[in-house]
Formats: C-alpha cells, sequence, structure tokens
C-alpha cells in the first residue's frame, strides 16, 4: 500500500515559525501542522491553549487557512509559572514597562504580522477554564500547550477535550513519561484522554502526543 504523503508547510511559513520565540522545535512543529491540516478537513475551527508570542499559532494559522476555516488561540498572555521573573523561561523582553508584568500579546501579534497570517486567526484574551466555559461550538483540532502545573493542565484538559469533535484531534505537547526529562501535569493529562476510551494515540513525535476522537459508541456491537 502506497503510504499517504505527510503536509509540511511551505518554507516562508516555516521560516516564521523558526523566527518566533517560543520553545517548539521544528520536528514537533511539523507533526503539530500535518495533524492541524489534517483536522481542518472537518471544517472546525482549530483550538490552541497557550499562545506565547504565536511560534505554534503559525503553523496552525496556516493549516487553518488551507481550509478555509479560522484557529483560535487562548492565552491571558501573563505568562505560565516557568516564564515569571526569577524562574527558567523568563524574558524580559516580554515584560510591559509600564506594568511591570509579562504582556505577550504584542509580541504575538507581530508574530503573526510577519507570518502574513493575521486575518486566519482569532485571538481569544483570557484564562483558558473561563473561555472554555463560554465556548459552545465543536473543535476539529485542539492543542494543549499551556500552564503545566496539575491545576491548569487539568483545567485545559477537562475544559476542552469535551470540545474536540468525533473524528477530531487532541494533540498534547511536554508530555514526559520520565519525570527527569519534565514536568508530570501534561503527561498526566496525556495518560487520561487514553484512560477515557474516547482517544486512541494517532502519533508520537518527541514530546508531542497526537490522540483521536472516537465516536461514543467505536467499536461496540
Amino acid at each position: 500500500m502506497e503510504q499517504q504523503a505527510v503536509a509540511a508547510p511551505e518554507p516562508a511559513v516555516l521560516a516564521a515559525f523558526e523566527n518566533a520565540k517560543g520553545f517548539m522545535p521544528v520536528d514537533e512543529g511539523l507533526a503539530l501542522y500535518a495533524a492541524a491540516v489534517e483536522a481542518a478537513g472537518l471544517g472546525l475551527p482549530l483550538l490552541e491553549v497557550g499562545t506565547y508570542c504565536g511560534r505554534s499559532t503559525v503553523l496552525l494559522a496556516d493549516a487553518a487557512r488551507r481550509a478555509g476555516v479560522l484557529a483560535l488561540t487562548v492565552d491571558h498572555h501573563r505568562g505560565s509559572e516557568e516564564q515569571q521573573p526569577g524562574w527558567e523561561y523568563h524574558d524580559p523582553e516580554v515584560v510591559d514597562p509600564v506594568v511591570g508584568r509579562m504582556d505577550t500579546l504584542p509580541t504575538f501579534r507581530r508574530t503573526l504580522h510577519a507570518a502574513g497570517l493575521e486575518e486566519h486567526v482569532v485571538a481569544l484574551v483570557g484564562r483558558s477554564p473561563q473561555v472554555a466555559a463560554v465556548w459552545q461550538g465543536p473543535l476539529g483540532l485542539v492543542f494543549v500547550d499551556g500552564g503545566h502545573t496539575d491545576e491548569h493542565a487539568s483545567g485545559d484538559y477537562e475544559g476542552w477535550a469535551p470540545k474536540v469533535a468525533d473524528g477530531g484531534l487532541l494533540v498534547i505537547h511536554d508530555v514526559f513519561p520520565d519525570p527527569a526529562d519534565g514536568g508530570q501535569a501534561p503527561y498526566r493529562i496525556y495518560l487520561r484522554a487514553l484512560e477515557s476510551g474516547r482517544f486512541a494515540e494517532v502519533s508520537v513525535t518527541g514530546s508531542l502526543r497526537v490522540l483521536r476522537k472516537s465516536a461514543p459508541d467505536a467499536g461496540r456491537r
């Protein structure tokens, strides 16, 4: 059987991804892009939790553009725990000098402008559980890459996984089975998804896991 070609971004899109502030490596970005292109075929929006400066948003936006759907991205833009002053991933360049707090929204907007993808993205500025509580429609893809505490990861999973359409994809970043490699909260929600019986693993690339949501009665006779 001939293997189906995996979707890949154009060089300009990949360059915009690589030039943006963020932490996702290229191999994981390519896996996310392929998943987004596939999920966009459902004709539903693609959503990510955890925008930061828009590095992964570039890929979701281009996949959405190709399919004529929208990419949605949820973030309060004040930074997660590990991005606060004194922590490993803090970047003083994204601190608002007026209020003295992180504000990644301006950098995110510049990222999308540089990529030429602004019109394909809706930025939802707020906390994930609050936005999830008022979002009613189904989604073709949910990409969870927000805060890495159990509280925040669990909130993202509980708020958004139910909104993935049957046949849609749940993508979770920073999944580390070995605690020596990283925090365990994303790994725990990954296990919850598998144990729910509604999600099956599609692919593994680095710390990125792609899961497909099945219908409630899938496999039953």
